[in-house]
């Protein structure tokens, strides 16, 4: 087993001591202290060392132990202890790598020095108080400014060692600031506006070691920033260079550990003990900027990204993370990106972690139950909502878009729901959380934030579920041929019933009429698709109507006569043809190119249609065929007496294709 020695005294060094434990390699891990030892995670294959150790002792360390290779993590301004590393490697014919972090840009506002010794000089001429953040070590350099006592305040480690050193140069224990960081921008801020800072004295730890944050704070504060540079860097690597290099050398296998987080409506508060607390284990949080504002914790790494391919890719390419966190809003198994988002991260380890969907938290602010709710959404896809009202009492949206909720309200006064209740929930859990209540006729009018969610209540809802409905339902009107023909209720119903439909075909209607078949199709197949293929303009005007009345967004009308009207429709898993003019087994041939494991339902009532039908049943390869006649009797009432009318006979054809597809 490959044995490798890394000197963590970084952010980043304690991250590759993560890294290596979970690998196939013998790790040990040197730190200058007892604390930095804590910081360290614990494993079988991991020893630490947590003591300062001079170029003796680690050169004894490598050659007592004969490590393959020597990762030198310390920090970017550790020169001594650098200098000791490399002199121990060479004398023990150690490799050596150093771990480099990225210098940061400087701006013209900020004073360059090129060590502690000048950055003193330079403030014994300036004014205003100082914070230094330069560590312990360098307070003494500091001592002999003019009016230090007053003057100067010192961020240190909570460390013995650290107050001992600020007691032996003379600071005052109310100028003394003992804290473990990281330190975002907002505690930056608040110690410059504490101690009144004119001076921020800082090195060049890059993004890794806060330097970003003390920069940002700084400026907002109005503070100057004198910023001592790093010592002259040997040749080395980046974090994402050396994790590649022990892949491709020592046998490790890079495998991010991914929490997928349910973060609720948004607001901390509302989340669940566990995914708070994988939110602050996560080396980088991913996600939209706007949840990114609301849970990440100050001064932690985040990256803006939405589609689940730009989130894969980030999380694969980015090996100087080890651990993400993923936040989508509400709930993950509830219209949550996490269902396209997992497919893409096989080769990570995955952990999903649910929150409290939205759903959820608005009943509970109505004080309703929530066990019978219809769920779905119009956020970021095509859904038309009005049928679900229509078939039930209650229903729960998410809505997006910039007049989303003023659209949907708008659809449902337009198709005659304009009195079912609304709760319309904006900013859900927030302290400025809104939760609106009244018809969809009113708040049609209303302005609502872009992402919202409302739960809508019929108390008269349509709760047919049988097929079937009656014909009064559909309109009929008058062409030049008399009334447009359509299939009646009773033949309707056993047609529909035969086709055997889901919520997810894709059907065609050839020779559609009026469009009683192709609307009944389109409820039943809610988030399929329907064609309704017409030849007749007075019957296309018909479906128009019907299709308005019924708001059934899933229909689509094509005008011509088939099948050189359907050369260019979707293949469909179902097809009704109700009329053919005299084109059946063209129109059947195109239906099994399409499909040819497609399910057909035919109508016929002429002896030239039942021929052709007929024909068609003897010379196309079905697994299976049923044909069934039916004549429907209907009352009329003659005087005090009943009569029944008989209508013309019907044969019912049911075909279905088994080929194989392509």
């Amino acid at each position: 087993m490959y044995k490798i020695c890394v000197f963590a005294g970084t952010t980043e060094g304690r991250e590759l001591v993560e890294f290596l434990s979970s690998q196939p390699v013998q790790v040990t891990a040197c730190v200058a202290t007892e604390y930095g030892g804590t910081l360290l995670p614990t494993a079988d294959n991991l020893t630490i060392s947590a003591k300062r150790l001079p170029v003796t002792e680690i050169t004894q360390l490598l050659s007592k132990t004969a490590f393959d290779l020597v990762i030198d993590a310390t920090h970017p301004y550790a020169a001594s202890i650098t200098e000791s590393i490399s002199a121990a490697c060479q004398a023990t014919e150690t490799e050596y790598l150093a771990l480099l972090r990225g210098a940061s840009a400087l701006s013209d506002d900020v004073v360059y020095v090129p060590d502690t010794e000048t950055a003193a000089e330079f403030l014994d001429s300036t004014e205003g108080n100082i914070l230094l953040t330069t560590g312990s070590k360098e307070l003494a350099k500091f001592g002999k400014l003019t009016g230090f006592g007053d003057r100067v305040y010192a961020r240190v480690l909570p460390m013995d060692a650290s107050l001992d050193a600020c007691h032996a140069v003379g600071l005052k224990a109310s100028h003394t600031i003992a804290m473990q960081g990281p330190f975002s921008e907002e505690i930056n801020l608040a110690m410059l506006h504490t101690v009144s800072a004119s001076w921020l004295v800082t090195k060049d730890g890059g993004e890794l070691g806060g330097f970003d944050a003390k920069v940002s704070a700084a400026r907002k504060a109005n503070v100057r920033l004198v910023v001592i540079g790093r010592p002259a860097q040997k040749d080395g690597v980046s974090f994402s260079e050396a994790i590649e290099l022990l892949c491709t050398r020592f046998g490790c296998s890079r495998k991010p550990h991914v929490d997928i987080l349910g973060i609720g409506p948004g607001n901390r508060e509302a989340m669940t003990e566990e995914v708070r607390q994988a939110m602050k284990r996560a080396d980088c949080l991913i996600g939209a900027k706007r949840m990114l504002e609301a849970v990440a914790s100050s001064g932690q790494r985040v990256h803006d990204a939405i589609a689940s391919r730009d989130i894969a890719d980030f999380i694969l390419t980015h090996s100087e993370y080890q651990r993400f966190g993923v936040v989508m809003s509400g709930d993950v198994g509830f219209f949550s990106g996490t269902k396209k988002l997992l497919p893409l991260l096989d080769s990570c380890e995955v952990n999903v972690l649910p929150g409290l969907s939205s759903l959820v938290y608005l009943c509970a602010r109505l004080k309703t139950s929530y066990e019978d709710v219809f769920v779905t959404s119009v956020h970021g896809r095509q859904h038309n909502i009005v049928p679900d009202v229509r078939s039930h009492d209650r229903v729960f949206v998410l809505v997006g878009g910039e007049n989303g909720m003023q659209e949907l309200c708008r659809s449902l006064a337009d198709a005659g729901l304009g009195n079912v209740q609304v709760s319309v929930g904006e900013r859900l859990s927030y302290p400025d959380e809104k939760i609106t209540q009244d018809t969809a006729e009113h708040l049609a009018g209303g302005t609502y934030e872009t992402l919202s969610v409302a739960l809508i209540e019929n108390s008269n809802p349509d709760a047919v579920v049988t097929h079937g409905l009656p014909d009064t339902m559909f309109q009929r009107g008058a062409g030049a041929d008399g009334v447009v023909p359509m299939t009646k209720s009773e033949i309707r119903a056993v047609c529909l019933s035969k086709l055997q439909l889901t919520e997810r075909s894709v059907c065609w209607d050839v020779g559609a009429g009026t469009g009683s078949v192709a609307i009944e199709m389109a409820l039943q197949a809610k988030k399929g698709r329907v064609f309704a293929i017409e030849r007749k303009s007075a019957a296309v005007e018909l479906l128009h109507l019907n299709r308005e009345s019924f708001s059934v967004e899933n229909l689509s009308i094509v005008s011509g006569c088939a099948p050189e009207a359907c050369l260019d429709l979707p293949a469909p898993s179902h097809a009704f043809i109700g009329g053919s003019s005299g084109n059946m087994k063209e129109i059947i041939t195109l239906l099994l190119e399409k499909n040819p494991t497609i399910r057909i339902v035919a109508t016929a009532i002429a002896l030239e249609s039942i021929s052709e039908l007929t024909a068609c049943i003897k010379e196309f390869p079905w697994i299976d065929t049923e044909v069934i006649s039916m004549q429907v009797a209907h009352d009329k009432k003659a005087g005090p007496y009943h009569l029944m009318t008989g209508q013309n006979p019907i044969y019912i054809f049911t075909m279905q294709a088994g080929g194989s597809e392509g």
